[in-house]
């Protein structure tokens, strides 16, 4: 699924199944069965058969793709450009200083507050994955972080710990079977 075209097909692919549906039309028009378009195309019989059946009753403009498939957004383009920039803002540019994590329930309340809309927890899901954005759990880091002594320890201390890699004797993984010597 393609989030930030809106899930489902590329704009070329459905253009591409529309041509494919103008095809078969054409042979339908030319008195070909619906078997013989299901394998000329590759199709299932019963795609072959919806396709006749639009074809006859509605011609070659009902096989004509009706856009992109799934519900409209709520928000325009300007409101989906405007929210983007309210998310990397961050948490804490709207009042929610007790962590820099946002949540589906604060984004749905922002979106709310900011351009009347409401949407669910699952809505706001599918929303945001549509603009490329996807749920992250956060590097919870503490503000006072040395990463100089982090770097330090770990190339000093941790090989201390560690030690160093015995290669030497006979071993097993076995708890139950023992390496012989």
């Amino acid at each position: 699924m393609r989030y930030p075209d809106g899930g489902g097909l590329t704009a070329a692919e459905r253009t591409r199944r529309e041509r494919v549906r103008f095809t078969a039309a054409e042979m339908f028009a030319q008195g070909a069965s619906e078997p013989e378009v299901a394998r000329q195309f590759r199709v299932s019989r019963m795609s072959a058969n919806r396709w006749h059946r639009a074809f006859t009753e509605g011609g070659v403009e009902a096989l004509a793709s009706k856009g992109p498939g799934g519900a409209r957004c709520k928000l325009d383009e300007a409101q989906l450009r405007a929210l983007e920039q309210e998310l990397e803002a961050g948490p804490a540019a709207h009042g929610w200083d007790e962590d820099q994590c946002w949540t589906l329930a604060r984004i749905t309340e922002l979106i709310e507050a900011k351009f009347g809309v409401g949407y669910t927890l699952g809505g706001m899901d599918a929303l945001l994955h549509r603009i490329g954005w996807s749920v992250q759990v956060p590097a919870r880091r503490t503000a006072e972080r040395d990463e100089e002594k982090i770097a330090a320890w770990r190339d000093e201390q941790w090989p201390v710990i560690k030690g160093r890699r015995r290669t030497l004797g006979l071993g097993c993984a076995s708890r139950t079977r023992q390496a012989r010597a």
